[in-house]
């Protein structure tokens, strides 16, 4: 039991879509907990939990559309590792992590891990989110409420001392913003963690009673 990492799976291929599948990760987390550490309760968080548990039940993840501005993100993000390696130091990329010591499985696919103890979280933004991530966030040392429990998650599945959060805009300068583990937010995710598998669970052992 603990950390698994899946060094030669490649992030969006399908064998990375399958090792994610069912399983609660760090890029979703946001929909099973609020902004004040309550369990989440609402469309979008049901609608994930039954996502979850049909991949269980079927072993398999439905294909999902790719947006411009997903794709975007893609090629921003080699980009923006690029350019943290020549000026922070060597990144090295990895598919997937899972840790599962808690008597159920998170997953974590980092941007790229730094070193013995760190990682990077690349994100591509929109020019007038660039500049407002550095005037209100990179300033404070902080950064947008929308990324702190996939980063907080993320350091949490791997266990981790640091990450540096990557904001990046192609024609704006890139930002760096250091997040360290939070132990109120990875307590609570741990609670909602565990309540939406006790869901999840339900609904599964509902469905095989009553499907035909």
């Amino acid at each position: 039991m603990g950390i698994t990492i899946h060094k030669d799976i490649v992030q969006g291929d399908l064998e990375w879509l399958q090792a994610r599948c069912g399983l609660l990760t760090a890029s979703e987390v946001k929909l099973l907990i609020t902004p004040t550490l309550k369990p989440a309760s609402n469309d979008a968080e049901r609608k994930h939990i039954y996502e979850l548990a049909a991949q269980r039940i079927t072993n398999h993840v439905e294909p999902m559309f790719q947006s411009f501005d997903m794709i975007r993100g893609q090629n921003d993000e080699a980009e923006a590792r690029q350019r943290y390696a020549e000026h922070y130091g060597p990144v090295r990329e990895v598919g997937f992590i899972t840790n599962d010591k808690w008597g159920f499985t998170l997953g974590y696919s980092p941007d790229g891990l730094v070193g013995d103890d760190g990682a990077i979280e690349c994100k591509s933004r929109k020019q007038k989110y660039q500049v407002q991530t550095v005037v209100e966030y990179a300033l404070n040392g902080a950064i947008p409420a929308e990324f702190i429990m996939q980063l907080q998650t993320g350091m949490l599945v791997a266990e981790l001392d640091w990450i540096d959060f990557v904001s990046f805009s192609e024609k704006l300068p890139m930002a760096v913003i250091r997040v360290h583990p939070d132990d109120k937010v990875q307590a609570a995710i741990l609670e909602a963690a565990q309540a939406a598998e006790a869901r999840i669970a339900h609904i599964i052992h509902t469905y095989q009673e009553h499907a035909q």
